[in-house]
């Protein structure tokens, strides 16, 4: 198992030398291990290049399979430790933006009053990277629309509302509520969700088609085209709270919703750790505004 870890974290690292200083090992010995891994399934898996150490073609058809039997390790260890209650253990999430920014730092430090030694590995992504994270076990679960979980099971925890992002001397900043075919006349910039995406279905539904001249995955750099007008778009209605921008936030007419759901794929194969959080996340589910 020590040989999987040491090409994950050299994967990680992309360096021999980085992963050898974070193991603490030599730079020998990791060269060893993965020279021994490598001469025993017959294939190299690491190579060398001016960017640092990288998988070759064989070793990307592999590693998924290292980093599944890393984490059924690691479950196992987390399981036998959780016969004596949960002290140690690592919780690994891939989430999108507005939920990593505005409900997990307040989550993270409520669990870790309780569990104290809990590591999180939390990674920032769009649907279809939750997705691939979660087929390929570098996640124990997502925070996505439950809309794009199909294959995984789902928990939805709340559904937020998407509004129209306006800057403040746009026509339709005056109005309350806004029309979503009034929409559909300005450059539109979509936040791009990886394969799917709740505003390009809002305005299917409503039968007309947005002018879009922008796809973009951050809603912090989203927010600053808005107020440069450089266009309107649709984001979640956890982003308008916390935020400096000149823009505003309107309802649309009619809503515009995202279902968020804890998206795994079998619960029983997640580690214990991360067990605990998503129970720890239903159980709180109604303090998720």
């Amino acid at each position: 198992m020590n040989r999987l870890l040491v090409l994950e974290t050299i994967i990680e690292m992309k360096s021999f030398t980085k992963a050898a200083e974070v193991l603490g090992y030599t730079q020998s010995s990791v060269s060893q291990m993965v020279a021994g891994m490598e001469k025993e399934f017959g294939i190299q898996i690491l190579k060398r290049s001016r960017n640092g150490v990288t998988l070759t073609a064989e070793g990307q058809a592999i590693y998924p399979y290292v980093v599944q039997a890393l984490r059924q390790y690691q479950a196992l260890e987390e399981r036998a430790a959780s016969l004596k209650g949960l002290k140690t253990g690592t919780v690994r999430i891939g989430a999108i933006t507005s939920v990593s920014c505005y409900w997990l730092p307040a989550l993270f430090k409520r669990f870790q009053e309780k569990y104290p030694n809990i590591e999180f590995v939390l990674q920032q992504g769009d649907y279809g990277m939750i997705r691939t994270w979660l087929k390929n076990g570098e996640v124990d679960f997502g925070l996505m629309t439950a809309n794009y979980g199909d294959g995984f099971n789902k928990v939805v925890l709340h559904e937020t509302e998407m509004k129209a992002f306006l800057p403040e001397w746009h026509p339709l900043a005056r109005q309350d509520k806004v029309a979503i075919e009034q929409l559909t006349n300005d450059p539109f910039i979509l936040v791009e969700g990886g394969g799917y995406a709740e505003p390009l279905v809002a305005f299917e539904n409503a039968g007309v088609e947005p002018n879009v001249r922008y796809r973009i995955q951050d809603d912090y750099t989203i927010m600053a085209m808005v107020e440069a007008g450089l266009g309107i778009s649709i984001l979640s209605e956890l982003v308008a709270s916390r935020t400096d921008f000149k823009v505003v936030a309107k309802e649309i007419v009619p809503k515009v919703m995202r279902p968020i759901a804890i998206v795994y794929r079998e619960k029983a194969s997640i580690p214990i750790a991360s067990q605990y959080f998503i129970d720890f996340l239903i159980q709180n589910e109604k303090e998720l505004q």
